[in-house]
């Protein structure tokens, strides 16, 4: 049945994830098939493990979309959305629509992926009981998320726990209610599975373990669940997610052989001729796999076996999860719950929330957990697959320590060429080796531009810089050498200074320098407010500032000239002033002698030329706030005119503005920050070079960060999308702490974002909420702590004569 053009008919029933990574690396293998997909859903192939970022709105569809309809048409793919296939004519070889349209094949393809369990049980039927499995479901906990505040979860497996985290994010109060004593029990042992319990109730979910639901009550709307022993649960939205099954309608339809999924050999062929099955619909020697590792395996075979290239068969997976839950890392391969054939090596560290678990059977690693370190995960994975013989080495690779000089193992070096580096979006690791060698990438930008590895979630971002290291040795310079210390004053890096000052409770600048062995007892002009800024973020309640040891400028609240004179800043909030304060302005720059008044970059009003003796007197008859003009903090927020005025205008950008200079001033940061506020997307006030930019549109806000205009331009990357000004707030206050406690004293967020990746940023502060929350919590902290030091200055007499006096006179 070939076309006018010689290429057979392929049509592929399923728009998911397992059905396109197939069609993916078909067309790298041939051209030689007209492709027809048919998907149920009126989107393009999208992610459907980043569904939980969708439903607590940290990330839009859009932002979750794989293969946009530019793709399906780029290859020439007719694409039907919307589009329910209900059966296959074998004997005609076409596929039949819900609405009446057929599809000639030469080859099909069932990629129907799975269906949420419901529960049999009374009132399963009510109005506000959803399942969570696709992108409707997640509108509908949405919109009730907006009317109700009560909601329960059937299931405290993976899908549940990723449906607690969005429906808390969303203000609700939610319950898991799960049927055994322990969370993920598939993957997890009762230690791992109470570990994970405590964090994710410290992120404000609720438990009910041991616990099996017999009815939901209410009239046509459900109101609650009612359980065994006769105790009830309010709820007016009840999530199903207590498991999976194999979507097999279409096959039962077309009189294919199923059990529990469609019956497939190893090269994924139905018991029907041209019929092939994938995925997670599939059943392949008595398992079915809810999982995407598995799922691209099979991609692999099918693609090649369509192609006419010849491949291995299709033998089944080691099923391996790693996981990323809430913020909670956590790994589970092979067995995990241990027998009396078992060895079992364990390492619980409950300080530091860590847990690894290693079984092996006959010397031979069968099964492991780690939770809160997954580092040797994907090394593990592959031990666990070949049923790897434990030897001195690889005890020595989990336990740590051996001798000096002894190579380390790495996961990259143990991967084979095959397997799956990124398990959103099918990518291998010979596929990041062959771009590395053959167009000569150098960073995980570029990897992650060509091949998706990295794209979505950014789980797999440490694996594919060890495979950049491995493939490039010295020429990557991602984190090879050692990184020097603060100045030459100590061999100690930031990070190793910051824990020193944690550990031994350091308090005072010379403290710092005497304890840790400074060789410089006086410290130097870099390292002394480095310290003193350090000890400000460790200690925000205990912390005394040691005003000697900042810069000449913020010590002076002016910056310095070259002609030894100072400029002086009053803040204008937003860029707004008043005749009174002009008037003001004017009438100290004619007492003073100014000797020129500029307006700067940051619409304020710069007062050049003022003698040093002068500073204390300008600022008292100024009565102004300063601008921060010469500190390593809030400089200034740009706005445009916004909606007060402008014919274009869609959001206040004035009043966001103002709101975020006032709440923001006066904050110590690592370095300079200046953000902007545009009221509209023709961004007027230059938000795309800025540290931290806002602009509006109608539905809300978007946020840049890490812009920059100075020596080392940079475009901001797009860190999310927020509704309210409430979001905007939290979020600005969240970067900015995320920024002051781990940015590197003088370094831009520019180089920050850079040296740390907008990926990490964005699943500390926009994914993970609850992090989110205790950022801002540390930042208001410390703006609780904050005080008027110019005010201080003009206040205290001592003070006064210490930081202006002697002052030389001609």
């Amino acid at each position: 049945m070939r076309t006018q053009s010689g290429r057979q008919k392929l049509v592929l029933i399923g728009n998911g994830m397992a059905g396109i990574n197939t069609i993916e690396q078909l067309l790298t293998y041939t051209q030689d098939y007209d492709i027809t997909v048919f998907g149920n859903e009126p989107y393009p192939n999208y992610n459907r493990i980043q569904l939980s970022y969708v439903l607590e709105g940290s990330k839009s569809i859009d932002e979750i979309i794989l293969n946009r309809r530019e793709w399906y048409a780029e290859n020439v793919i007719t694409l039907f959305t919307d589009t329910t296939v209900t059966r296959i004519d074998i004997e005609r070889q076409r596929v039949i629509t819900a609405n009446g349209m057929e599809a000639p094949y030469d080859k099909v393809i069932i990629a129907t992926g799975s269906k949420p369990f419901i529960l049999p049980i009374p009132g399963a039927q009510r109005k506000g009981v959803v399942g969570f499995r696709d992108i409707r479901d997640c509108e509908q906990m949405m919109a009730a998320a907006k009317t109700v505040k009560q909601a329960a979860i059937i299931g405290g497996g993976l899908l549940g726990l990723e449906a607690a985290k969005g429906l808390v994010s969303l203000g609700m109060e939610v319950t898991v209610v799960h049927l055994t004593d322990t969370l993920m029990e598939k993957q997890l042992d009762p230690t791992a599975g109470a570990m994970l319990q405590k964090e994710l109730e410290s992120q404000g979910i609720r438990f009910l373990l041991n616990t099996r639901t017999v009815e939901l009550y209410g009239e046509e709307h459900v109101e609650g669940l009612r359980f065994s022993d006769g105790s009830e649960l309010a709820a007016q939205l009840v999530v199903m997610a207590a498991g999976i099954r194999p979507n097999i309608e279409v096959a039962t339809a077309s009189g294919l052989k199923v059990n529990r999924g469609i019956l497939v050999d190893d090269y994924l062929q139905t018991s029907a001729p041209n019929v092939y099955a994938i995925g997670e619909c599939v059943e392949h020697r008595g398992e079915c796999y809810g999982l995407v590792a598995p799922l691209f395996e099979q991609g692999v075979v099918l693609a090649k076996k369509l192609a006419g290239v010849e491949t291995a068969p299709y033998e089944g997976s080691t099923v391996s999860t790693k996981l990323k839950i809430s913020g909670v890392d956590v790994f589970s391969a092979g067995e995990f719950m241990e027998g009396n054939d078992h060895r079992v090596l364990r390492f619980h560290d409950d300080w530091k929330q860590t847990y690894k678990k290693i079984l092996l059977k006959e010397n031979r690693i069968v099964g492991s957990i780690l939770f809160g370190d997954v580092e040797d995960a994907s090394l593990l994975a592959k031990w666990v697959n070949q049923q790897a013989e434990m030897t001195a080495e690889i005890h020595e690779r989990i336990v740590g320590g051996g001798c000096c000089g002894s190579k380390k193992i790495t996961a990259a070096d143990a991967m084979d060429d095959d397997e799956i580096v990124c398990g959103c979006n099918g990518v291998t690791k010979g596929k990041i080796v062959n771009v590395i060698r053959e167009q000569g990438f150098t960073t995980v930008e570029e990897i992650k531009a060509c091949t998706g590895a990295t794209r979505s979630c950014g789980g797999c971002k440490p694996m594919v810089e060890q495979i950049l290291l491995a493939v490039l040795g010295n020429g990557f310079a991602g984190s090879v050498a050692k990184e020097q210390g603060i100045c030459s004053c100590t061999p100690l890096t930031r990070d190793e200074v910051v824990a020193a000052i944690k550990e031994k409770h350091l308090t005072h600048v010379k403290e710092v320098m005497h304890v840790l062995e400074w060789t410089q007892p006086e410290g130097c002009s870099k390292c002394r407010p480095a310290i003193n800024y350090y000890l400000g973020i460790v200690w925000p309640t205990e912390h005394e500032d040691e005003r000697e040891s900042r810069f000449v400028n913020e010590r002076l609240h002016a910056n310095i000239q070259k002609d030894g004179t100072f400029g002086v800043i009053p803040r204008m909030y937003g860029g707004v002033t008043t005749p009174a304060e002009l008037r003001k302005i004017a009438d100290v720059s004619e007492k003073y002698d100014v000797k020129l008044v500029k307006v700067t970059g940051g619409q304020r009003l710069d007062l050049l030329g003022v003698k040093k003796e002068d500073l204390p007197n300008i600022w008292a008859d100024l009565d102004m706030p300063s601008g921060y003009g010469y500190a390593k903090s809030l400089r200034t927020v740009k706005t445009c005119v916004g909606s007060r005025f402008c014919r274009f205008g869609t959001q206040d950008s004035i009043s966001t503005g103002i709101a975020l200079e006032q709440k923001f001033e006066r904050i110590s940061m690592p370095a300079k920050f200046k953000m902007a506020v545009n009221g509209c997307p023709r961004n007027c006030a230059e938000s795309c070079t800025k540290d931290l930019g806002v602009v509006g549109n109608d539905g809300g806000w978007e946020i840049y960060v890490g812009g920059n205009g100075g020596i080392k331009a940079r475009m901001a990357d797009l860190l999310c999308k927020v509704k309210t000004e409430e979001e905007l707030m939290e979020i600005a206050g969240a970067f900015i702490q995320l920024y002051r406690e781990t940015g590197r004293y003088g370094e831009r967020t520019s180089e920050w974002v850079e040296r740390i990746g907008v990926d990490v940023i964005q699943q500390a502060i926009v994914a993970d909420q609850a992090n989110r929350h205790a950022l801002h919590e540390r930042i208001e902290l410390a703006i609780a702590q904050l005080s008027d030091p110019w005010k201080e200055v003009l206040q205290n007499q001592e003070l006064r004569e210490r930081l202006y006096e002697p002052i030389h006179k001609p």
